[in-house]
């Protein structure tokens, strides 16, 4: 009894709550029942990379609506849907498709994410992947709550971070790999975020920020590169890094307070080349920036908050072990006095040689047997973590909270 069966590979289910301590104090009865949003599915369907938004600006017309996207991967085409909510989450309507394309084992879109502004219009953004060739981070834009959307444009060029991964590839999956050999997997997927003005939306300037992993200088010079808008998405700003000097920046996302004062920016800063080997230490560790916006919309100088502890992203694991996996559950928040920043942190996680040398002779026309993490690496292999923090921009004295 209450068991919900999917015809699909993988559903969108959403979890609601009206008692915000209990459920933040691990307390499950806090939650009601998941409702699956995205129905419509056939069995090969992959729902995935979904991203959920409340319109939290009292000004806007569609105050308290809820609204969903993600990515239907499927067997012939893998559109980016979008569905609605007017009544809490309790019933979703039907998925839109946003945009469709074909994808292949290099292209196609993913990683959407949404944002409204103080007067309730829906902002939808994704990643159409074209590797090798050049990426767009794609924009679509609806006035009426997300009844329709207006055609989806180009909203800034992409060249895609990382390199093909010989392991993954040695397994039929083409996958490009932030750090090395077996690494971790990556992409320019985009973050977005928007000064509303939320609760209130009094004082909203409406500007949109936009940030994405970028390889235009190469492998090994990427970018976490910044865009801004003040005109809903019609125009922006010349892309601008904001990674600190020495930082290989992987899956940044950025918030801007809802008054459009301050703008922060966290990732995961990898601080060696990409490795041929597996023999080799892949140090990293997460960063928080902020940077003031002017009066003109202009966002001035990065300065670095906070930059967590060094581990080695080597000790980091997928479940098949062929390949270490981090995955791209960086995001940051922002009040008018403060961020909130989480990234992936390995800190915690024991670098395993037995698994070191497994993985790189996946590349020998003999591996290795896979090694068993309990009886052949140290106990806190893959012991990969969430880390956060709130902090504060310089000018109020920068770290608040670390964790």
């Amino acid at each position: 009894p209450g068991t919900t069966t999917i015809n699909a590979a993988e559903a969108i289910a959403v979890s609601r709550t009206d008692d915000l301590l209990a459920a933040a104090s691990g307390d499950k009865n806090a939650w009601q029942r998941p409702v699956v949003a995205s129905t419509q599915l056939q069995p090969v369907t992959f729902s995935d990379k979904e991203a959920i938004w409340a319109d939290n600006a009292a000004t806007s017309r569609y105050f308290g609506s809820v609204y969903l996207c993600w990515t239907s991967f499927g067997a012939t085409n893998s559109p980016i849907v979008f569905s609605r909510s007017t009544d809490g989450g309790t019933t979703w309507s039907d998925p839109l498709t946003v945009f469709d394309a074909v994808p292949t084992a290099t292209t196609g879109p993913t990683s959407c994410t949404i944002r409204t502004d103080s007067r309730g219009k829906i902002f939808v953004l994704w990643e159409q992947v074209n590797f090798p060739g050049l990426s767009h981070e794609m924009m679509a834009r609806s006035t009426d709550g997300g009844l329709i959307f207006d055609a989806p444009r180009s909203v800034a060029d992409v060249r895609e971070v990382g390199r093909i991964d010989p392991v993954h590839l040695a397994n039929g999956d083409p996958r490009l790999t932030f750090d090395g050999v077996a690494g971790a997997r990556t992409s320019s997927g985009l973050q977005v975020d928007i000064a509303n003005g939320a609760p209130s939306g009094r004082d909203a300037t409406n500007q949109l920020v936009m940030t994405w992993s970028d390889a235009r200088h190469g492998l090994n010079h990427e970018q976490a590169l910044v865009q801004a808008s003040r005109d809903s998405g019609n125009h922006w700003s010349s892309p601008a890094a904001a990674e600190a000097d020495g930082d290989r920046p992987d899956f940044p996302a950025i918030a801007i307070s809802p008054n459009g004062v301050d703008v922060y920016l966290t990732y995961d800063a990898f601080l060696a080349p990409w490795r041929e080997t597996t023999a080799s230490s892949r140090p990293m560790q997460g960063v928080v920036r902020s940077a003031r916006v002017g009066e003109d919309g202009q966002i001035g100088d990065f300065q670095t908050l906070h930059r967590g502890a060094v581990g080695d992203a080597r000790g980091s694991s997928e479940n098949n072990l062929c390949c270490e996996f981090l995955g791209d559950y960086n995001y940051v928040a922002a009040t008018r006095t403060f961020g909130t920043a989480v990234w992936n942190d390995v800190r915690n996680a024991a670098v395993c040689p037995a698994m070191n040398r497994y993985r790189q002779s996946r590349l020998t026309a003999n591996p290795l047997p896979k090694p068993s993490p309990a009886t052949d690496c140290p106990a806190k292999f893959g012991n990969s973590d969430i880390y956060g923090g709130t902090y504060a921009p310089p000018d109020a004295g920068g770290d608040k909270q670390p964790n």
